[in-house]
This record gives structure tokens, sequence and C-alpha cells, in this order.
């Protein structure tokens, strides 16, 4: 039975349309993982189901009674209440329960009789009972695990809500959508701020969920974890993929052998997509056999796709040499909490570090050290003569807003030397049209800003690309895009990131944060690194 049905819809902003002739159902039970290109209409579609939009024509049917919980990245709590007490306020009936047996054990103090104490046992037997129905005994514990699992400390569970940073009311509003128990989920990018102990909960979360959901994410693990069903926003419609995002892959360049081409590169980044999941199973059988299968891949000479071709041509004249720099000793403390301690490393051409750990653990603020962005506690970093490094989040806060993004782009480094057809080509990739060329950059949505930034971060000229959490803004074809660019970029590579299977493309050695200062160095990528400790 379907408690969602869209018939017929029709969307258009200004002129321009954003969906058209749309069909489609949420039935129970139903994990329906919702993907597209940024401004494909993805958020339309939640808002047309939310009541948040109307649309131009067509029908939006919702069975009456259905509780809808909705999350996007955007969504915040305010107020001087605390965390715990925004929570504890949602089981107010189990509060009035609670409060009615305390009523009755007063009752019985009072040493009634007859009549009196049969109908008070009997008040309280279906008190109880009601109590065992509505889960009273254990709520405390599902307010405590939500807040554990999503990294919340002791001081952020008790500070007022209004301190806390727009991550952390973030991943509030999402314990509290989910200690609401509505029937249909409607989560928009809900890992954007989730550290992998967090993914893995609400992965767990979501598998045990009886309701029907419908999920905008562009983490492709998360996604093969959590959804039966993949819609893709295309064209200004929907089309429905039976089974996870792995299913997708397989499927996708089927149908689109029976279309005409629409998009140029993305069966080639499809390609990719699917040798990327098949390495991740070799991976997990034997990390081992994995890594030397991967390096006797880099070493095999082989035609380069159309996608390659265009973004070795523009790294062509970028020669880096093979030390960058060196961490020595490092030592950060914040708020007598040890971020790391005595760690070393060296940073050569080729490296492609991800940096892992949970929330709050200092990732950050190895990243902020290794630029120069703050000054550690004790110990040094060590750049080689003449190198420089582009980071992209610094690059995305200065974005010039009255720019227009090819000026923007054909501005630095690499561009500005390389031809102008060759560099839009490149911006091709990164699906900004002939006509988003010209566009302000203060115009665009936030994806679209994140792409720009991401183009003058690939294109910069620098020997090092520090990147954290790059992949929070980026649709999947632009995630699939900056994975081919940064493996054939000639420098280094330091990640933050969550995005497990990115990890996966990317990585080729780990910096994982274990607690207490302790910082390990790990060779391999994610699934590897899972499979070794398997094994062990």
């Amino acid at each position: 039975m379907s408690s969602i049905r869209i018939h017929n819809v029709h969307k258009s902003y200004d002129g321009a349309p954003v969906l058209r002739e749309v069909f489609f159902r949420l039935s129970d039970g139903e994990r329906v993982g919702l993907i597209g290109k940024n401004g494909a209409g993805k958020t339309t579609l939640l808002k047309l189901i939310l009541g948040l939009e109307e649309p131009d024509d067509g029908t939006v049917e919702i069975d009456d009674g259905v509780r809808i919980g909705y999350f996007s990245q955007f969504s915040q709590l305010d107020g001087e209440q605390s965390v715990s007490q925004v929570l504890d306020g949602l089981f107010a009936h189990i509060h009035a329960l609670e409060e009615a047996l305390l009523e009755i054990e007063i009752g019985f103090e009072e040493d009634p009789q007859g009549a009196e104490m049969d109908a008070l046992i009997a008040r309280q037997a279906s008190l109880l009972e009601e109590m065992e129905q509505r889960g009273g005994w254990s709520y405390t514990y599902k307010i405590d695990e939500a807040l554990s699992r999503l990294g919340f400390s002791e001081r952020h569970r008790t500070c007022p809500i209004d301190e806390l940073s727009g991550g952390w009311r973030n991943r509030a509003a999402l314990a509290k959508m989910l200690l609401e128990q509505p029937d249909v989920l409607l989560l928009d990018e809900p890992t954007n701020f989730l550290d992998v102990d967090g993914l893995v909960w609400l992965e767990t979360w979501l598998n045990a969920f009886a309701g029907a959901a419908i999920v905008v994410s562009h983490d492709r693990d998360f996604l093969n974890r959590v959804v039966n069903k993949i819609v893709e926003v295309e064209n200004y419609h929907l089309q429905a993929y039976e089974g996870n995002y792995t299913t997708y892959v397989r499927e996708k360049p089927l149908r689109m052998r029976s279309l005409l081409r629409q998009f140029e590169y993305e069966e080639t980044l499809l390609v990719y997509e699917a040798e990327a999941i098949a390495d991740r199973r070799e991976a997990a059988k034997d990390p081992g056999k994995a890594l030397r299968r991967k390096l006797a891949n880099v070493k095999k000479q082989m035609t380069p796709r159309p996608v390659d071709r265009i973004i070795t041509a523009i790294y062509d004249r970028l020669h880096v040499p093979n030390n960058i720099c060196r961490a020595e000793h490092l030592t950060k403390v914040y708020e007598d909490q040890v971020l790391f301690d005595d760690l070393s490393f060296e940073v050569h051409k080729g490296d492609r570090v991800a940096i892992l750990g949970p929330n709050g653990c200092g990732k950050t603020t190895l990243i902020r050290t290794l630029v120069e962005g703050e000054q550690p506690d004790q110990g040094r970093v060590a750049w080689s003569k003449g190198i420089g490094y582009a980071y992209y989040n610094e690059i995305f806060d200065e974005l010039d807003l009255s720019d227009t993004v090819s000026h923007a782009v054909n501005v630095v480094g690499l561009a500005y030397l390389a031809p102008r057809k060759r560099v839009h080509r490149f911006l091709s990739l990164m699906q900004f049209s002939e006509m988003d060329l010209s566009q302000r950059i203060g115009t665009l949505s936030g994806g679209q800003r994140a792409r720009v930034a991401l183009a003058k971060t690939l294109l910069s000229g620098a020997s090092l690309i520090v990147l954290d959490e790059p992949t929070n803004h980026l649709d999947m074809t632009s995630t699939q895009v900056m994975e081919r660019a940064l493996a054939h970029f000639p420098g280094a590579v330091i990640v933050v990131s969550h995005d497990r299977f990115f990890i996966d493309k990317v990585a080729t050695k780990l910096l994982v944060f274990e607690g207490e200062g302790s910082v390990i160095e790990v060779n391999g990528n994610w699934t590897t690194w899972q499979a070794s400790r398997r094994q062990s």
C-alpha cells in the first residue's frame, strides 16, 4: 500500500522547468535513495510532499494520519533549552504515565481497603501495560544512545542549544526527528555532519525502521546499506531502479545504451564506479592482494578514456618534487583534551592521505596545523622549498560572489596557462554549461559554488591539495569527476572525509585518530584497513 502518491506533477521556477510529468509512489517499507545532479529538483520534490511548495500541475496525495518527519542539512534547533531537555520533552506522554503511577504509589501508602484497593491495583496494571507498550521503560536509554552515537559530549548535551555550532544543531535536529518515530522519513543529506560511528548507527537505525523513507544523499556506501530502491531525477523526470546503489550502477548503463547519449561523460564515470565496487569486494576478501593488484594496474599502460584525457591535458604542465612536507612530533591540546600527541609523518609526491576519526577528535585542527592556520603546542611542520598548497575550504569561503564562473576559474594557476577551450572542457566535466560559465557566483546554489571552489582547487597549480569534507555539497557526478581528477593529480592530496566509498577510491594511506592523542598511520584505503582489522 502506498502512503504517498505523486501524479503527473509539473513544477517550474521563473519559467524554467524543474520537474515535468513526474509520477511516484512511496509504499510501506520502501527506503528510496533519491539521487540527481545539484539543482535537478530533489529538494523540490521533498518540499512538494511536505506541502511547502505547490505543483504547477498534477497532484500530490498523502494518506490521512500519515506522520512525516523531515530533516535537511539546514535543519537547526535553537533556544535556551539543552538538547537533553528538548529530547526529553518528546516523551511527555511517558512522563504523564510516570506521574499517574506515582499517584497510585502514594495511594497505596494510605492503606486503602476493599473496592478502593482493587481499583488502585486495576488502574496500576492498566498503566503498567500502557507503559510497556509505549516503551516507557527504555526512553532514557533511547535518548542516551542517540546522543552518544551522534557524538554528543556531556557539555554538548547540557548547554543551551543557542551555544552550539550549526553542525551540532543539525545533529540535534536529526536525533529529535528520529526519536519522534514518524511513519515516513524525508532525509535531505543526513550524513553531512556525521562521523563514521554516527553513520553506522544511523544505518542500523534506518534498517530497523518499520516505516517508509526517502533519502537524498551523495554517500554511496550509505545508500548501499539503507535503501532498496534508487530514484534518479534526470532531465526533469524520475527514473526508478530496484535495489541499492550497486544495482543502479549496474543497471543504468544498460538503460543508457538504449537511449540517445544525453550526457557525454556519464557512462565512463559509471564504469569507474563499477570498477571501484569490484575493487572493494576484492579488498574485503584479501587486502594484501587487492593492494598489489591496485599497484599493478597503476603501472599498466592503458589507452586513457575521454574523461581522463581531459584531466591529464590540464595537469601536463604541473611538475612536483618528491618531498612535499614533513610533520615532526606534533602535539595539540584543546580544553584539556589531547587531540594528537608526538605525531610525525611525511607527505610525498603521489600520496593520497585520508584523515579518519570521530567528530571532535581533532581532524580539522590537524589540517589547520598543516596549512599553518593554527600553531601546534609542540613540534613543527617543515615544507620543502617552493611548495605551495591549495586548501579547498579556504578557497570556498573566499569566493568572490560578484565574479563569473569562467573568470574565477580561468585566472588561477594551471587554468591561466592553459587554452581556455581546454579549461572549459574541464568545467563541462564539472557540469557547468556554456550558460553557467557567465553566471555570477553569488547567484549559484551552494552545490554549484562548491563545484567552482573545487575546480579552482584542482587547477590551482599547487603541489598539495587539502580538502576537508569535500563531498558534503557535491552531487555524485561531481564527486566522481573529483575522484578522477585526484587520481591523476601529480602532487599529493590530504583529505578529511566520512565518505567511505570516496576514501576507497582516492586514499593510499590513512591517518586514524584512535583517541587520547594517538594517531596511527595505515597503508591502504578504508576497505583494506577494515579487512585487515577483521583478520587480525
